[in-house]
């Protein structure tokens, strides 16, 4: 039943865990990425290597580009990078797949090299570079955007990192010599080399291992977000009074457009970017903000990256040992209809008698994030002889699971929190058109609660649209304070 790189290669989780790094599930890749801001404040002289080598590749693109010396084949060569699928770690929520950084990233990393990173390498308001600066001011350039540059830029590191470990812990059986395209940069001949590690290796693939302190989660310790959120408090930061007056002016000018209301967030919003694109001086004293207060991004990236592993590796090792030792969870029913209804039963009985819903919980705080509970929900599904495929998409949307086996003989599960805004709307098109789309037979809804406001809500929903008591809306309630004590379940 194992699927944690741990279990698949014949290693304790403490040697994975000494070794520093993070034990990935090798079926879905898990919500977390390498932050380079991680590489820029550490103390480990490794990782400040590593930082100013992504520097140095930037420098030299930005350099090549104002020298007029990108070609559109060098374009791909040099600003183009595939997925690294092999380290499960990022935002899918079907399997490890990516899409790698394309072109459209390409364009928008070689527009801005001239003049967003002009001073790259030379700041003089910042303490020092840093590629996260692309994605605070260029649309369609996120985390995921970020964290893929920077694994592909310190490729090498990460895969002597795993061979090290593979070579000492891992059986020669599960492990190849593979080779490596992109692994590295070549500046005498400005082109990148492939090179050969010694890696674990299963089911037709490599894997490989991040180092937890490289490791975040939700969003880079620099981000767009928090850029403005704090934009009222940056410019008093500003040692040049008459422009910190004109930075005011100009955003209470983008603003003052006629109205009878205050102006929302969103506009605020807009309106800061506006003004950050206007004085691009401020962005550069957002990230020294974010360099001054960097002693705190160690710490809190720590406590994302150990809950990340509460939550997906030990409460689902935890919940997976009771639904093997006291139900029949993981054995087959006579059709996938009839085997999801009994799986959900045993689910349901686990969580809210037995102690079960202690997965949904860590220090008092409940799942929220609907993509956490469907990856969740895959973990502990894994073992059945159907087939479970996640976020499967035919055509008109996804659902979360379809249940199959064989083309005639599915089920589609979707599961909701019940704070969904969108619940009521949901169950009133969503799944009929899911359904309809696949050629299912039968569909079934889990709703999960986590306070009695929540049922209460979820209550009066299925009422007005009178479904309530259908057998295929199943309520898990996973509420903390109603249930038997740990020596009572």
């Amino acid at each position: 039943m194992g699927h944690f790189f741990s279990d698949v290669f014949g290693v304790s989780e403490d040697d994975v865990d000494e070794y520093g790094a993070f034990n990935v599930s090798l079926i879905n890749d898990l919500p977390l990425f390498i932050d380079p801001f991680l590489l820029f404040n550490s103390e480990k002289p490794e990782y400040q290597q590593l930082h100013q080598d992504i520097l140095n590749y930037i420098v030299f693109l930005r350099d090549e580009v104002i020298a007029g010396r990108v070609s559109a084949d060098l374009r791909e060569a040099w600003f183009m990078f595939p997925e690294v699928k092999q380290n499960w770690l990022g935002f899918s929520l079907i399997g490890n797949g990516g899409s790698g950084l394309g072109r459209k990233f390409a364009e928008a990393l070689r527009a801005n090299l001239g003049s967003l990173f002009a001073d790259f390498g030379d700041e003089r308001i910042s303490h020092g570079s840093h590629i996260e600066k692309l994605c605070l001011v260029s649309d369609g350039v996120g985390r995921d955007n970020i964290s893929d540059l920077t694994l592909n830029l310190i490729l090498d590191f990460i895969c002597n990192y795993s061979q090290s470990f593979a070579r000492d812990h891992i059986d020669a059986g599960l492990r190849k010599r593979v080779w490596i395209n992109k692994a590295k940069f070549n500046y005498a001949t400005k082109s990148w080399q492939r090179a050969q590690y010694e890696l674990p290796y299963i089911d037709g693939d490599f894997v490989l291992l991040t180092p937890k302190d490289m490791l975040t989660r939700d969003e880079n310790w620099i981000n767009r977000g928090d850029m403005i959120r704090q934009f009222e408090a940056i410019p008093t930061a500003m040692t040049d009074r008459e422009l910190r007056g004109q930075v005011f002016a100009y955003f209470e000018n983008v603003l003052a457009k006629p109205r009878h209301r205050e102006p929302s967030a969103k506009e605020r919003a807009e309106a800061a970017i506006k003004t950050y694109l206007r004085f691009p001086d401020l962005v550069d004293w957002y990230i020294r903000y974010k360099e001054d207060t960097g002693d705190e991004a160690a710490d809190a990236s720590a406590d994302k990256v150990a809950l990340t592993k509460f939550l997906f590796e030990e409460q689902v090792k935890s919940i997976q040992k009771q639904l093997a030792a006291e139900t029949d969870f993981y054995k087959v029913g006579a059709s996938t209809y009839d085997e999801t209804h009994k799986r959900l039963s045993f689910f349901k009985d686990v969580i809210e008698n037995k102690g079960g819903h202690r997965i949904f919980w860590h220090n008092g705080e409940a799942v929220q994030r609907e993509s956490d509970l469907q990856i969740l929900c895959k973990f502990i599904w894994y073992g059945s002889p159907s087939d479970a495929s996640a976020e499967v998409n035919d055509g008109r949307g996804p659902v979360d699971f379809k249940i199959s086996r064989g083309g005639r003989d599915k089920t589609l599960i979707e599961m909701k929190l019940a704070k969904n805004t969108k619940l009521r709307q949901n169950l009133e098109s969503q799944l009929p058109v899911y359904l309809a789309a696949s050629s299912a037979k039968h569909g079934v809804k889990v709703i999960i609660y986590f306070s009695l406001s929540e049922k209460a809500r979820v209550d009066g929903i299925l009422k007005d649209l009178k479904i309530a008591g259908h057998r295929d809306i199943v309520l898990i309630d996973a509420r903390n304070d109603n249930k038997p004590s740990g020596s009572k379940a």
